[in-house]
């Protein structure tokens, strides 16, 4: 077992202010190594300031799948997806992970997002039988993240559960025998002693425990990482974050979410004939790329909506979101580009010279 210190870290409200992530650790003094031990072995990283609803009621799972771009009829107690909610012209309006145990549905979502994802849920109630609502101050989502995470888990006294099930995007044209009518992103839950539960995700595990549960990384022998080190592995991975690889115009196929959160063949919910158009022309506008940067320091990567340029040129091709200083890549930002833009083009951020990362 990892000798275990509780540090209490850099908030990144006292680097950034303005930061919707303003409540979260930065770092435990060195955002580097932390990394490296969530790529390597296990750390656990602090994320109570994501927003959580929680919704009981019998009809809460055919109401959200109504509502949502998830296939949900067939999702069982123990069971958690991932899901969006779209405007009616089909842009991404929220995104939410869901886990439900046997007696309500939770849904965890950005910090800040949660009032207005309530706020919608409750407009739509309608005759249902469910009462969304907040899940109170209560209760906080963790992240156990790492290879090693299968093994920590377990001294919580629980097994360790089956990685997530994707299924793969059909084609443009496609019969629906080809789509299971199942969640496209299944993740396996689990009930936790002493309350709440653990969620198995690609990264690691997800742990609704009571916010007086002190203590938690040393129950699990690893070490805290920061929410730097969790972000710079989730820009690695190309996995989008709404707020940050979206913006106001962005639609599912564009950032990669028509694997986890949208089922291509389900009953009608809100934005789904833009979602259907898109696929079946192949042709989305933009796309979610991973760029090197070259020539700057750490105190000069771009902020999010930054403008992508064509090196030589002033006219913008894409925007930046989530720039970090990874372990191993350097110093890299996720960014939405024109489908147009070649994986070789030369490209410029700010005073950086950027290359898209063909992999």
């Amino acid at each position: 077992m990892v000798p275990v210190s509780e540090p209490a870290g850099v908030r990144v409200g006292d680097l950034d202010p303005g930061s919707v992530d303003a409540a979260a650790v930065a770092h435990h003094g060195d955002p580097a190594r932390e990394q490296r031990t969530l790529a390597t072995a296990a750390g656990l990283v602090d994320r109570t300031h994501r927003d959580l609803l929680v919704i009981p009621g019998p009809d809460r799972i055919t109401w959200l799948h109504d509502l949502t771009t998830q296939h949900l009829r067939a999702l069982a107690p123990w069971q958690g997806t991932e899901l969006l909610v779209l405007s009616p012209h089909g842009h991404v309006e929220a995104h939410a992970v869901a886990t439900d145990d046997g007696s309500a549905t939770w849904l965890d979502t950005e910090p800040g997002g949660g009032p207005g994802l309530l706020e919608f849920l409750t407009r739509m109630r309608f005759m249902t039988r469910v009462e969304p609502a907040g899940a109170g101050a209560g209760w906080g989502l963790w992240s156990l993240v790492g290879p090693a995470a299968d093994t920590a888990v377990t001294r919580l006294g629980i097994a360790a559960l089956d990685p997530p099930r994707t299924q793969p995007v059909p084609p443009a044209k496609f019969a629906s025998a080809d789509v299971a009518p199942v969640p496209t992103t299944l993740y396996q839950v689990a009930a936790l002693p002493g309350g709440g539960w653990a969620r198995r995700m690609g990264y690691g595990y997800d742990l609704l425990v009571p916010r007086d549960r002190t203590g938690l990384a040393a129950e699990l022998g690893v070490p805290r990482a920061g929410h730097w080190a969790f972000e710079a592995l989730r820009v690695a991975a190309r996995v989008p974050r709404l707020g940050f690889e979206t913006d106001h115009r962005t639609i599912p196929a564009e950032v990669g979410w028509l694997g986890a959160a949208v089922h291509l063949d389900k009953g009608c919910y809100r934005g789904q004939e833009t979602v259907a158009r898109v696929h079946n022309l192949g042709r989305p506008p933009r796309r979610l790329v991973l760029l090197h940067l070259d020539g700057i320091g750490t105190d000069e990567l771009p902020a999010p909506g930054t403008p992508v340029l064509v090196a030589g040129g002033d006219r913008p091709v894409g925007v930046t979101g989530t720039a970090v200083r990874h372990f191993e890549l350097g110093m890299v930002v996720l960014a939405l580009v024109k489908r147009s833009v070649a994986d070789s083009a030369e490209l410029r951020v700010g005073p950086a010279a950027a290359a898209i990362d063909p992999d």
